[in-house]
């Protein structure tokens, strides 16, 4: 009997895994046939030779069309200035930063880098000069350096080794299995949070864009890890309009202007110690150290 139902068992199940795949097939095909909802113009221009000036020109956004998360907003960045976000949470400093990209469209406004709308330039030229390091690092299943070589995808190994370098990334590296051949696993498991964030900073240096977001870049690691990635950062920041959103006051306090978001927009911006004297709410912030 089980010569007779063993071919039949093995048929049952390849037709449930058969069914199964296929289902999960289709989801895929609808997911690739989806139209991106942001798209270039049809008159979008390559942006090149970016100096890094960012202007928020009375720029509102909203989550569809409910409460208004920025409104009315109107900021200058000077090229190579680093500019901290600070503020409570739902303040809008991450729905700032990602407009930039055009991960969203604005509502109102314009945003322009170097007086040209990016509306009007292509995504990918856009994006192309914009590097971002933020909180929640995505690793790919892969060897490290093709991990880093996001940033760059015909980077030499040599170009790799030195962008890991100053990352402060290339010692832990060396130490690995494989050292730069090593596979790091789905989405990084085989990293701690401080190894992946400084395979993250080593895209940004390999990328090397005019303009740098850092977005809760250390606030998830230990105290050693974030000492070794604010150093890269420090680095990797000079020379470039940054924005940094933080909690921490060591991040932010350097800044070249410090600008305070809430739900009733720019509250105030200055220095650490004009916003101190100000003793506004900045100032009530880092009394109750709540960033």
């Amino acid at each position: 009997i089980n010569v007779f139902l063993s071919p039949i068992d093995k048929l049952v199940n390849f037709t449930e895994q058969f069914q199964r795949g296929m289902s999960g097939f289709e989801r895929f095909l609808e997911i690739l046939n989806t139209k991106p909802e942001i798209e270039d113009s049809d008159n979008a221009v390559e942006l090149t030779d970016v100096q890094g000036e960012i202007k928020f020109n009375n720029v509102s956004f909203s989550y569809n069309d409910k409460t208004e998360v920025l409104r009315n907003i109107n900021l200058t960045i000077p090229k190579g200035k680093t500019v901290a976000l600070v503020g409570p949470s739902g303040g809008g400093k991450t729905t700032f930063c990602n407009l930039i990209p055009r991960f969203y469209e604005v509502d109102e406004g314009s945003i322009t880098i170097d007086g040209k709308d990016i509306r009007n330039v292509t995504l990918e030229s856009l994006r192309r000069n914009i590097g971002m390091v933020q909180q929640d690092v995505y690793l790919f299943t892969g060897t490290v350096e093709e991990n880093i070589l996001y940033g760059k995808p015909d980077a030499t190994r040599e170009e790799v080794i030195r962008a890991s370098k100053l990352a402060n990334a290339h010692d832990f590296i060396m130490e690995l299995e494989n050292g730069y051949d090593t596979f790091v696993g789905e989405r990084g498991v085989k990293l701690s949070g401080g190894q992946k964030q400084r395979i993250s900073i080593a895209r940004a240096f390999l990328k090397n864009p005019p303009i740098l977001i850092l977005d809760e870049a250390t606030s998830a690691l230990d105290n050693e890890s974030e000492r070794l990635v604010q150093q890269s950062l420090d680095v990797l920041a000079k020379g470039r309009t940054t924005l940094i959103i933080a909690h921490r006051l060591s991040t932010i306090k350097n800044a070249d202007n410090i600008v305070v978001l809430t739900s009733n927009g720019i509250e105030e911006q200055g220095t650490h110690d004009e916003l101190i004297k100000k003793g506004g709410v900045y100032a009530s912030l880092h009394k109750d150290i709540k960033f």
